[in-house]
């Protein structure tokens, strides 16, 4: 599978970077055996990157993560993690379930939004615990929407420090929004941007402002919930959006979407897949999983060839914005074909996708 650089740290990600949170419980139960399978069918596809948090199952999405990677050369893959919600012993827990946060597990444990310096140590700490690793390679801040300015002022300061100590390869910020990581890439010296739903093939938000001002810090952008919480998977009646139901006209736009893409042969989740990495200023696309079947699906999709008529299609129907940069259709080689094609629509698909 392919690989790049992230900006100038040296850090590896391969193309498809495998997101964790499916394996954290994320709406539904998965079993440890499951969750393990599926991160050896990744791994067994050439998926080298891996990314995680404290919040995907309390803690359950590093742990299984960890246990899968363990025995592994720590040199020949990348993971990620994310800091800004310590957990903490739930006085209570244990008696109900974290449905209410989106994952089926024991609420064993609570979630403490804090940036400050200690905060970020002590959640760097618990992740390499539970992660049972010396290091990780990507350090992010995770969703301070609400928090911004302790997490510019204090939170920063820390991550900039531990990557100068050789702590962690790269920092940056992991968010479901466009104006706070554009601040960031403007006023600090972060390496990546995890930029979950905001430039997919059915919006393009962060060509405004965040996808330009990486490429021209020479700084990297991940690209997550490029399904937008599923809808891009297959835009049924019942289809989630933004964790949440559709609403009729984005559904209607996804029809649209796939109406054209099934016009040339190529299913919608194969090209919603392959659309961000047109852009020079992304570094791989994020999809999550938490099945085997779902990994084998994403890696058939991935490895897809989108032609060029298909974007252009897109662009003469308005669904796509003018000299939007698109990828090269460049054919698989055919020693790294699936044999066979899953037939898989990738379940809720919108399971392992960031929050």
């Amino acid at each position: 599978m392919r690989e790049t650089t992230l900006g100038g740290t040296g850090v590896k990600v391969t193309e498809l970077s495998f997101g964790a949170a499916g394996i954290g419980n994320l709406l539904h139960p998965v079993t440890d055996e499951a969750a393990f399978a599926t991160v050896e069918t990744a791994w067994n596809a050439g998926v080298r990157t891996f990314d995680t948090a404290p919040h995907y199952g309390l803690g359950l999405s590093e742990r299984r993560l960890g246990a899968a990677l363990r025995g592994r050369d720590r040199d020949t893959y990348t993971v990620s993690t994310k800091v800004g919600r310590l957990l903490e012993p739930n006085p209570e827990g244990g008696r109900g379930d974290d449905l209410a946060h989106g994952f089926a597990v024991p609420d064993t444990h609570r979630r403490v939004w804090d940036f400050s310096r200690d905060g970020v140590l002590r959640s760097l700490e618990a992740s390499l615990d539970r992660l049972c690793l010396d290091r990780v390679d990507i350090a992010l801040l995770h969703d301070p929407d609400n928090h911004a300015e302790q997490a510019l002022t204090e939170a920063y300061p820390v991550l900039e420090r531990l990557r100068g100590e050789g702590v962690v390869k790269a920092i940056g910020i992991g968010v479901n929004q466009c104006a706070l990581p554009a601040r960031f890439l403007r006023e600090t010296d972060i390496d990546v941007v995890l930029l979950a739903g905001r430039y997919t093939l059915l919006e393009q938000e962060g060509l405004a402002e965040v996808l330009p001002e990486a490429a021209a810090r020479g700084r990297s952008v991940i690209v997550g919930g490029v399904f937008n919480s599923g809808l891009l998977t297959d835009p049924q009646p019942g289809a989630t959006y933004d964790y949440a139901p559709a609403p009729q006209h984005v559904r209607d736009r996804a029809l649209r979407l796939k109406a054209v893409t099934e016009r040339h042969g190529v299913p919608l989740r194969a090209a919603a897949l392959r659309f961000p990495l047109g852009h020079p200023a992304v570094a791989s696309v994020l999809s999550g999983a938490r099945s085997a079947e779902e990994v084998r699906d994403t890696v058939v999709q991935m490895r897809r060839t989108v032609p060029a008529a298909l974007w252009e299609g897109l662009s003469a129907e308005t669904l796509l914005p003018p000299h939007v940069p698109v990828p090269a259709a460049t054919p698989v080689d055919e020693a790294d074909r699936p044999r066979e094609e899953s037939k898989s629509r990738g379940g809720d698909r919108h399971g392992g996708e960031h929050r």
